[in-house]
């Protein structure tokens, strides 16, 4: 590392990519400027996204399971929220971590600007700092990692409180009676999870078919199965028409596939269709920076751009949307200003739905295999016969591995019921490691374990799994 050149290079966005580019490109020895609003780096993901959301899970999951201690013969009381209480422990934890990392960059030596960037050409940044003054930047190298914003259904715009986006959710302003959840995503999911948890009436409205779009169905399912309980009402193949403000509540009406409409008033609407990348970035047109249509900024393996001064990392660039692509993107645009030999091509990036049961996948899945032709072995192990899934009284999962028929090489690993975020790193590593079918079956599991449910998953491929029955293969 002694070799590296020793550049001034800025990143604009502090979110989990912004941060891990600037703190490596700090490592390595360059001097790094970090541009964001926020008092403290951590971006969308530590104050407004997947950190509040996982502490307010959390809770919702010791409501759902004191709820169902009843059936081990232990009862509780109704649980008793105090709001501005359960806000302060999610406030809470969103500061320690911010706060940890603006003590990280502190010792780094950075420069963190609390602002916002605009171009005034391929190497200087205008920035407008939040106490008005502006000060202007030039730089070696410049990092986009701007992020993303939720996006917004035209036809469900209306000034009021009671239309929410995942962000003003996350709030907590109170605990509406009734909750309607436009899109049945990952985020729609987990926060309509969190509401019902604390007595909300919720009702997921989604256009298609199946709840969790893109995921393998039989991974959504037993999600789905314990949904129907907790919610008030899963409509598919149903969009919602419009939407009106009365004052009292909103007017939705909704329209399914077959063209027939019902109304209803919701006391809150929580609209989580997507999210759109923060590409409008002021003066971005002065610099060789290509834009596609969808809004995502162009970039090779390096993350480099169409200007050889910039790179973008993150949501910015393009699907998936996850924290952890972006942290590793930010690394590999930082190893490239460097001049290390590296390219992002990942075989694997996991993606987690924080519900209650998770789901998890990594690599290939059935549904994408099946919609590319693709021959494929599965093989799958029903958590029923897991010991350590039975006495957590939680046997709805399974584990399932998809496999290349000739080589036997893990393609694609797909995990639904508890924990299932915590166990889809081994797929990832099997997957990224190469690994076959008898080096997953091989690996000694510690039992009773749920993630001996991967090797026992392994073993049914030869049908040798010791919990279970398959026959062998022909």
């Amino acid at each position: 590392m002694s070799d590296t050149p020793s550049l001034n290079i800025a990143v604009i966005g502090a979110g989990p990519g912004g941060y891990a580019a600037a703190f490596l490109a700090a490592d390595l020895g360059m001097t790094v400027t970090l541009i964001d609003p926020e008092v403290n780096p951590g971006g969308v993901c530590l104050y407004r996204g997947c950190i509040p959301s996982k502490a307010l899970l959390h809770v919702a999951k010791l409501i759902e399971e004191s709820e169902q201690a009843k059936n081990w013969g232990i009862e509780f009381g109704a649980p008793k929220i105090d709001l501005a209480r359960l806000r302060s422990f999610k406030e809470n934890v969103v500061k320690k971590l911010t706060g940890g990392l603006g003590v990280l960059s502190k010792q780094r030596k950075m420069h963190y600007v609390q602002g916002r960037a605009a171009f005034e050409n391929s190497t200087t940044l205008r920035v407008t700092k939040v106490d008005g003054s502006e000060e202007t930047l030039t730089f070696d190298r410049i990092i986009i990692a701007t992020g993303s914003r939720p996006a917004i259904v035209p036809t469900m715009k209306l000034d009021t409180p009671r239309m929410m986006d995942s962000s003003g959710a996350l709030n907590l302003e109170d605990i509406p009676g009734t909750l309607l959840v436009v899109g049945g995503g990952y985020i729609g999911l987990e926060l309509g999870s969190v509401y019902a948890a604390l007595g909300t009436k919720v009702t997921v409205v989604e256009m298609l078919p199946g709840l969790l779009p893109g995921a393998d169905r039989d991974l959504v399912l037993p999600l789905h199965k314990r949904l129907e309980k907790l919610f008030d009402g899963i409509l598919l193949n149903t969009t919602v028409a419009s939407v009106k403000d009365e004052g009292t509540g909103i007017r939705a009406t909704l329209k399914a596939q077959d063209g027939t409409t019902q109304e209803k008033v919701f006391d809150r609407v929580l609209v989580s269709v997507g999210r759109k990348p923060n590409s409008e970035i002021p003066g971005l047109e002065k610099t060789g920076v290509q834009v596609g249509q969808r809004g995502f900024i162009q970039v090779n393996k390096q993350l480099q751009t169409g200007d050889p001064s910039i790179y973008a990392i993150g949501d910015v660039v393009g699907e998936p949307m996850l924290a952890h692509k972006a942290s590793h993107e930010g690394r590999t645009a930082v190893e490239a200003i460097a001049g290390h030999k590296v390219a992002f091509e990942p075989n694997a990036i996991p993606a987690v739905v924080f519900t209650d049961p998770e789901i998890a996948w990594a690599g290939l899945t059935e549904t994408q295999a099946q919609n590319e032709n693709r021959e494929i072995k599965v093989a799958k192990f029903p958590w029923a016969a897991s010991g350590r899934a039975i006495t957590l009284d939680r046997p709805e999962g399974m584990t399932k591995i998809l496999f290349d028929p000739q080589t036997e090489r893990v393609l694609g690993v797909g995990i639904v019921g508890v924990g299932a975020g915590e166990l889809i790193a081994e797929g990832v590593l099997a997957i990224e490691m190469a690994a076959l079918a008898h080096d997953v079956a091989a690996t000694i599991h510690p039992h009773p374990t749920l993630s001996e449910t991967v090797m026992n998953a392994a073993e049914v491929f030869f049908g040798t799994a010791t919990d279970t029955y398959r026959p062998k293969r022909g």
